[in-house]
């Protein structure tokens, strides 16, 4: 069975494009390329069409981690398609299930930062118009996230499907 991951932010160019490729590396570093698969998109229609960010493709090289991928918006049918849906921020996590008003898969929707083994924060802060200290900070953010949800994700009894 493929557990399927979407990765939400609000434009998809900078934090989800990178949680995606970042669960990417560690699932591919861990053998699992076989079971778990993942997306990303955005919220808002702003980039749709668009590489990630040249600014956050600088921060994750650093990491050798490489960012693919095309900007896409959020639809009601990815609720569908993925078993966990992980927004970045309370923002995108309020308009993830604004497109579920009948409550039928908030139970597959979560706070990325909620797996967060080393950093307390609670979402993932947009570095859209800072400077690299903030790139830097959301790929190290996002490196702690993803390892914690895949720990998540891969125990037994999470691999059910959600839905």
């Amino acid at each position: 069975m493929t557990t399927r991951l979407l990765f939400v932010c609000l434009g998809n160019i900078c934090r989800s494009p990178s949680a995606e490729n970042i669960m990417n590396h560690l699932i591919q570093q861990r053998g699992l390329s076989e079971s778990i698969v993942c997306d990303s998109a955005g919220t808002s229609s702003y980039h749709i069409g668009s590489a990630p960010d040249s600014r956050m493709t600088a921060a994750a090289r650093q990491r050798n981690i490489t960012l693919v991928g095309q900007a896409r918006q959020f639809t009601a049918q990815d609720f569908e398609q993925f078993d966990w849906i992980l927004a970045m921020d309370r923002s995108n996590y309020r308009d993830i299930l604004a497109l579920d008003p009948g409550q039928q898969h908030q139970h597959k929707v979560r706070l990325i930062c909620e797996f967060c083994r080393h950093h307390r924060d609670q979402e993932v802060p947009d570095p859209y118009y800072g400077g690299t200290d903030g790139f830097n900070y959301v790929i190290e953010l996002l490196m702690d996230a993803c390892s914690g949800f895949l720990d998540f994700v891969t125990q037994p009894s999470s691999l059910k499907s959600t839905s």
